[in-house]
């Protein structure tokens, strides 16, 4: 089965509940990963993905969340029975830590999509307990591919080269205004600033897509468009990818040491105030 889009409607997965693997994402920065919450009320069949120990490696110098090795990736995709079946993860954050699932997929040829609105949007009943890891066979590991991620290193010179980089973290941040947060205040030169929250409406689901492309545009990304992306730690970046790829503009790299990594580096300058 084919997604229909990176963005499935709720309405859409009841009718393919069958057909799709549904993994629970949620996360927040004070709580950390909410397993007590999917066992609370999960959606039918669910898995649960720690973003901490399942979709990062361990915090240090490259940043907060940090690409896994592909051969732990691998042992996560084993162990909660991901198989060869469209994924479709889900959060209670419009996203925000869903879309980091799905890129890590995706730049890895593998088919998976976000749930629109995500827990909250869910027309059905919910289940309860701690849910089964159906463990599969084992599965080869894939490399991240470098045309789908970027490196502290080549930022500069990627932007210098016409690449728009866009930042998902709070426009306070973006800014440089004191936060508890960040290690340093600003944002890397040259970025703009596109909070992944401006992505989302009232009702918690994605704008229509024409809303969408009229802000990017408004960025300078359009049809052709280097895009990069970039947040915090690597994870709301992958909102403003999603996005993109709904407007049509592929090609997105995702900067996954983000700001974490950035500022721990003081050889590495930094920007404050507006839009550079």
């Amino acid at each position: 089965m084919i997604l229909p889009s990176p963005v499935v409607s709720p309405h859409w997965l009841a009718d393919h509940l069958d057909v799709v693997q549904l993994v629970d994402v949620r996360w927040s920065i004070d709580e950390g990963p909410k397993r007590a919450d999917f066992e609370a009320g999960h959606l039918p069949g669910a898995v649960f993905a720690d973003l901490d120990a399942d979709l990062s490696a361990p915090a240090g110098p490259a940043g907060r969340h940090p690409l896994p090795e592909p051969d732990d990736f691998a042992e996560v995709r084993a162990r909660l029975g991901l198989d060869d079946r469209p994924v479709v993860a889900y959060d209670d954050q419009s996203g925000a830590t869903a879309g980091r699932l799905w890129w890590m997929l995706d730049s890895i040829g593998l088919p998976a999509s976000v749930l629109d609105g995500g827990i909250q949007s869910w027309p059905g009943d919910l289940e309860s307990g701690q849910g089964e890891e159906p463990r599969g066979p084992a599965v080869d590991p894939r490399p991240w591919p470098e045309d789908r991620f970027i490196t502290a290193d080549d930022l500069e010179a990627a932007i210098a080269d016409g690449a728009v980089l866009v930042d998902a973290r709070s426009a306070e941040r973006f800014r440089g205004e004191p936060n508890p947060i960040d290690p340093r205040f600003g944002h890397v030169p040259g970025a703009v600033s596109r909070p992944w929250t401006d992505n989302v409406g009232p009702d918690g689901r994605l704008l229509p897509v024409e809303d969408l492309r009229h802000a990017l545009e408004e960025l300078g990304v359009g049809p052709g468009t280097a895009v990069l992306a970039s947040c915090g730690s690597g994870v709301t970046g992958c909102h403003d990818l999603l996005a993109a790829r709904l407007v049509g503009v592929e090609g997105g790299r995702l900067y996954a040491g983000s700001w974490s990594e950035w500022a721990l580096d003081p050889d590495r300058p930094v920007a404050t105030g507006e839009d550079d």
